[in-house]
């Protein structure tokens, strides 16, 4: 008789790993807030080494000393990681009741940096849109962008639209977000002007706007570039130059297209490897805003093709962990905060990466967190920690908080534990809801639905019943520590 061979399991299909590895990742509670820190912190690690490599000739010239903008923008960086710490302490509803006063501030900055005296900015460009402080410059547009993105969280979550009423929620979203809109064009900065737009859209989208509204928004804003091409003068020039570009030929190499021509040989020069760190030539007043709006071309030319593809994973990263925050936020108010904040940096980094590559015209967008800039640094980091705080509280974190305990972050800084919102709004669901989680049972909580459908994940994954450990409110403790010892039922 002949002996029967053992079977060997078939090998699974790409498939089918890819399911488990997203099961995986679905039933480890806490994680999103997990990569949130550590994309946020490698992508201000990244912006922090090229603020010393590309600031090195601006930076001798201006003060002889080679790191003084370097030393300038850690500073500044620093004071952004400060309002990411404060973030990270205020309750998501006590920074709304703060939305209403933080609006009210970015549209007086808005309007004071039109008052001739006040304002400051690029004369070759014809823009005003800096407010100086001493030797820092405040972009008003930058908090701007931010506070419109809060403002909707605030005034669409829980609404639908249901007339064009000036009293009508998205009405006068709508209206609040025109006027800011207008302010910014009046500034002449055309790119943070369609940045700004395109935060305004997403967000109306996202709290469930009907179609027609986007896409009417979008044809007039077509219409406005075809408008800004048709006229003439610098930005013209711009869109010439990227249609120039786009053929492979720019004409006017040491004119208007002086700037894009000499990113692409920065991009050109690193190759696939890169010339190495400190390295680049381009940096040596051959391309103009190294520092600040073509700081990706001298990350491409110092560390290479696999440098440049790191840092648009790392956004690309952040946009899906900042948008599956949002799904699985207790709330609506907070699905829209970290959806919009997600998108205005998500948005602003490939359209500066696409201008710098030659796949969109110039705006002078910088790269978040990595461009040199003081505004820059310090709103859109503490924005990220008004996303993370968003992460903390989803409910299958605040359960792992309550059963294991606050993440070592969070005790090293003294975050305290977040709570719950017992009178937090409920969700809205149908067809203009905003990204919500999956629909909960009848009689489940927020934390006792979702821990069920991990476990029943994990059951299935490893083949035995998992159970759940109440929430520490649920036990009253006798004389023992939380991590330990049997607790009586309330």
């Amino acid at each position: 008789m002949t002996a029967t061979r053992p079977q060997t399991p078939a090998s699974k299909t790409l498939g089918q790993r890819v399911q488990e590895i997203r099961q995986h990742y679905r039933a480890q509670p806490g994680l999103d807030y997990q990569l949130l820190r550590i994309i946020i912190f490698s992508l201000i690690g990244i912006g922090v080494l090229m603020a010393f490599s590309s600031s090195m000739a601006t930076s001798f010239t201006e003060t002889s000393n080679v790191w003084s903008e370097a030393i300038r923008q850690c500073l500044l960086v620093f004071g952004g990681l400060v309002l990411f710490w404060l973030a990270l302490r205020i309750s998501p509803y006590t920074l709304r009741k703060l939305v209403p006063w933080l609006l009210l501030l970015s549209i007086l900055l808005l309007i004071a940096v039109l008052i001739p005296g006040i304002g400051t900015g690029r004369e070759t460009v014809g823009s005003q849109s800096w407010i100086s402080i001493g030797s820092v410059g405040f972009q008003p547009s930058e908090f701007a962008r931010v506070t419109v993105a809060m403002y909707g969280a605030t005034a669409l979550a829980d609404k639908s639209h249901r007339s064009l009423h000036p009293t009508d929620p998205f009405m006068m979203y709508s209206i609040i977000s025109a006027l800011m809109f207008f302010l910014i064009v009046a500034q002449g900065d055309l790119g943070m002007a369609v940045s700004f737009a395109m935060v305004v859209v997403f967000t109306l989208i996202f709290a469930g706007v009907d179609w027609r509204v986007p896409t009417v928004v979008f044809v007039l804003g077509m219409l406005g570039l075809l408008a800004v091409f048709l006229s003439g003068g610098f930005r013209s020039h711009r869109f010439h130059t990227y249609f120039d570009a786009f053929r492979g030929n720019i004409e006017d190499t040491q004119g208007t297209g002086f700037q894009a021509y000499q990113g692409f040989l920065s991009l050109a020069d690193g190759g696939f490897w890169g010339v190495g760190l400190g390295q680049s030539r381009a940096k040596w007043f051959y391309l103009p805003e190294a520092k600040n709006d073509f700081v990706f071309a001298i990350i491409g030319e110092e560390l290479g093709l696999w440098g440049g593809i790191l840092v648009i994973f790392l956004f690309a990263a952040l946009g899906y962990i900042g948008l599956r925050t949002a799904k699985n936020a207790q709330d609506q108010f907070q699905s829209l905060l970290a959806a919009t904040l997600t998108v205005g940096v998500v948005i602003q980094a490939f359209i500066n990466i696409g201008y710098v590559i030659g796949l969109l015209p110039v705006t002078g967008i910088q790269l978040p967190m990595i461009s040199a800039g003081g505004t820059a640094a310090l709103i859109t980091i503490g924005s990220m920690g008004v996303l993370c705080n968003v992460a903390r509280h989803e409910p299958l974190q605040i359960s792992a908080m309550q059963n294991f305990g606050r993440p070592l972050f969070d005790r090293l800084f003294f975050i305290p534990e977040p709570q719950l919102a017992g009178n937090a709004p409920k969700r809205k669901t149908g067809r203009h809801a905003s990204p919500t989680p999956a629909k909960r049972g009848k009689g489940q909580s927020s934390v006792a639905g979702q821990l069920g459908r991990r476990n029943a994940e994990r059951e299935e994954r490893f083949g035995r019943p998992v159970t759940s450990r109440q929430p520490r409110g649920e036990y009253r403790q006798r004389g023992t520590d939380r991590r330990g010892g049997r607790g009586e039922r309330r």
